[in-house]
């Protein structure tokens, strides 16, 4: 198959068998949603890196980015583990299966199991940051300034953002963690603000999603 390899901004998908092989393997597996989500997420955390100086392998951050939802693919979804594991638990298998060193698997696999994780992948190894950076800028809109309209514009016309996207990907999250919905317990803080403040509003991710800067 024939990679994308269009360069926005001096950065491009790895030209590599490895990048190939990741890109057939989530386009195979994934929804169109999905993939195409995943690739912006590359680009945008790549970009990011960029602009940072940050020095960070193209690969690692890209399988990173190619994975870190197919834990919400119900052929990858586990009973019990928070979708965020499974989506790990596949890249560290793949990445195994191609002779790929235990070091980097554990970094991306680390990046996956955070990426939804805010205030700590931030201050981790680059593809770490970077994958959550992605995300967070894609799903967030979260430092949309900070690339310029012809990066967004440009990252968006290679991998597109189907119509009413904001509420496909909520979906998308819904449909892929309300078979087990004991794995999104987690954030103890807001429970111990609610419990001592009766009027405290919890921030609400979706209202987030709903009101990003992304027209849609």
């Amino acid at each position: 198959m024939t990679l994308r390899t269009t360069d926005i901004g001096g950065v491009q998908i790895p030209d590599s068998k490895l990048a190939r092989e990741i890109t057939e393997v989530v386009k195979d597996t994934a929804p169109p949603l999905l993939f195409h989500h995943s690739s912006r997420v590359y680009y945008f955390g790549a970009l990011a890196g960029k602009r940072r100086g940050l020095t960070f392998d193209p690969e690692l951050l890209y399988a990173g980015a190619m994975f870190h939802d197919m834990g919400l693919v119900e052929k990858h979804s586990s009973a019990v583990e928070r979708f965020e594991v499974d989506g790990a638990n596949v890249a560290r298998d793949f990445l195994r299966s191609k002779g790929i060193s235990q070091r980097d698997v554990d970094l991306v696999w680390t990046a996956i199991a955070l990426h939804t994780t805010p205030g700590i992948p931030q201050h981790m190894h680059p593809v770490v940051a970077l994958v959550t950076a992605g995300v967070e800028m894609d799903v967030l809109g979260l430092n949309y300034e900070a690339y310029s309209e012809a990066e967004r514009t440009a990252v968006v016309h290679a991998h597109p953002r189907t119509g009413n996207f904001k509420e496909k990907i909520i979906q998308a999250f819904y449909e892929g963690i309300r078979r087990k919905p004991d794995t999104t317990f987690g954030n103890v803080k807001a429970d111990v603000i609610a419990d001592k403040e009766p009027h405290f509003h919890r921030g609400n991710f979706c209202s987030v999603i709903r009101c990003s800067a992304w027209r849609d």
